[in-house]
């Protein structure tokens, strides 16, 4: 995908195999220069070369020769009650072909310097083609300008989820082939959406959807000479095809579809992204809508909102043996050793996985013996089994379940406090593919205020696993923590070695264990931190 940066911070996640997305190219012509009919390209945004809807992007990271740093991460964007309480803000951007959408639409990502925000372009959504389309395309008589030609009810559906904020897949265009790819790229997690195309506005349903509505209107001498360069360098078209194909079909369509929705928009801008005054007035709304819509977590309130509640029913934990006792023992003493930390502490982690596994479905299995005879015994009943730490700490529960699940799948998730609100803030994900069908056991060291597991949970949720297929396991947990999981999501099963009943001003738990991740990878923690907080990973 291509990149969409703003300065100082990066807007989107990393993009890889199996990887959530949050940023969406798309097919508008780039914006380099003409000597005489187009202005100067702004430093810092290059022509885009590509022959589909979507390019990879760079990973959201700034790397120095020690440590990685990711950026921008996203605040909470549900409710105490773990539900959807603030719907992204969608921006639609509609104009004739190569009038300059694109440029705008980074113009505006620049602007806002907000994190978290997506791309998302109508020439994604182009119909699958017939044989005999196919052949009129090869020849510039098939028409992709006419609202025909696009799939309008899954670009609703996928516009919907998105604004909702779950997680959607994204169909990639070959405009070489005039057919999608067959992989498609995963998008997920937005503050923002600026959705792009020539017609944006020409359905009722996708209009309902648009917080603002933006027309960019560009003289037809410079959309056709921008068409002409894009299609001629980056789809590999004759200059007689392309004109051919702009007069019988792109200009029509123009004055009989795309034109006469510019008085659906609340704002005209001529010149497209080099209307800077216009950029501004759309980027001083979204700033107001944005904070009209902010969420305020009260987490002292957090904190006292079960306070003298009975632990729930669907809290498991590990019974206290001797020698579970005794690894709490050493593994609680300030005074022991980084070795022996980790040896415990992997020991009390196979144990929990071993019991976290117990509460996985199954069902009965007959086998044939060596012996010859039969034994009825039991086998997992599901698709699959996928692992899901929280970054850093959860990371070293990782062996356990590997050493247990063979084939096991691992994703990642990274959830840091925000100094500044005590909020969590998620800034790096990467899941399994169609983890929607698995049961996942999602891993965090220690939970004191169940902020960031809650979060996780809310990620897990969102790309469609369902809430009753979620393990969280924990080595310690406070009983804050166990309570405020709980009651957002009553049906996640909850597994850990020991609960803790106190935590303190700054929600630490008490009395705790320290702050795992700095006992177990041998570093310094910071004055302020959190049995919650998650530091950047060093490798």
């Amino acid at each position: 995908m291509s990149a969409v940066c703003r300065k100082g911070k990066v807007s989107k996640m990393e993009c890889g195999e199996n990887s959530s997305l949050l940023s969406v190219s798309n097919s508008e012509g780039g914006e380099g220069s003409l000597d005489r009919l187009l202005p100067s390209v702004c430093p810092g945004v290059s022509p885009r070369k590509r022959t589909t809807s979507q390019c990879k992007s760079e990973p959201p990271l700034l790397r120095t020769s020690k440590r990685t740093i990711y950026t921008a991460g996203r605040p909470p964007w549900y409710n105490e009650h773990g539900t959807q309480s603030k719907e992204a803000f969608v921006i639609g951007l509609c104009g004739g072909s190569a009038s300059g959408k694109t440029t705008a639409a980074r113009k505006i990502i620049e602007a806002l310097d907000v994190p978290w925000v997506v791309l998302l372009s109508m020439d994604s959504f182009y119909k699958v083609l017939t044989p005999e389309q196919q052949v009129a395309a090869a020849s510039n008589d098939y028409n992709f300008d006419h609202p025909d030609a696009f799939d309008f009810g899954l670009l609703a559906h996928i516009l919907q989820k998105l604004k909702l904020g779950k997680s959607v897949k994204i169909p990639v265009y070959d405009f070489t082939t005039h057919g999608r790819q067959k992989e498609w790229k995963i998008v997920y997690g937005a503050s923002v959406i600026i959705f792009e195309g020539i017609m944006a506005f020409a359905d009722k349903e996708l209009l309902q959807l648009l917080d603002m509505k933006v027309f960019v209107d560009t003289d037809s001498d410079i959309r056709l000479v921008r068409r002409l360069r894009r299609d001629i360098t980056e789809r590999g078209r004759d200059i007689e095809g392309v004109i051919k194909q702009y007069n019988k079909f792109v200009k029509p369509a123009f004055e009989q579809y795309i034109e006469p929705t510019m008085r659906l928009a609340d704002i005209v801008v001529p010149r497209g992204g080099y209307n800077t005054v216009a950029i501004d007035l759309i980027v001083q709304h979204v700033h107001s809508q944005l904070e009209e819509r902010k969420l305020r977590w009260d987490m002292a309130a957090l904190a006292t909102a079960h306070q003298a509640q009975p632990l729930p029913q669907t809290l498991s934990v590990l019974e206290s043996t001797p020698q579970v006792r005794g690894m709490h023992t050493i593994i609680r003493n300030k005074e022991t050793s980084r070795d022996e930390f980790i040896f415990y502490s992997k020991r009390l982690m196979r144990l929990l996985i071993e019991r976290a596994l117990s509460y996985l479905p199954s069902q009965s299995h007959v086998v044939q013996t060596p012996q010859g005879e039969d034994y009825e015994g039991r086998t997992f009943h599901g698709k699959r089994i996928t692992g899901v730490s929280i970054l850093r700490a959860g990371e070293t529960m990782e062996p356990a379940l590997r050493a247990v699940c063979k084939d096991v799948r691992i994703g990642k998730i990274l959830i840091q406090t925000n100094q500044d609100t005590g909020e969590p803030e998620l800034h790096y994900l990467r899941l399994p593919k169609d983890i929607g069908e698995d049961h996942v056991i999602l891993m965090d060291c220690t939970v004191s205020t169940g902020a960031a597991a809650m979060m996780a949970v809310r990620v897990l949720l969102d790309h469609d696993v369902q809430e009753e297929k979620i393990l969280l396991v924990s080595l310690l947990m406070a009983e804050m923590g166990v309570h405020s999981v709980a009651y957002a999501f009553p049906q996640v099963k909850i597994i850990t070695t020991a609960v803790d009943k106190k935590v303190n001003d700054l929600f630490h738990i008490i009395p705790g264990i320290g702050n795992f991740g700095d006992r177990y990878f041998g570093t310094d923690a910071p004055p302020d931190w959190s049995d919650d907080e998650m530091d950047e990973p060093s490798y």
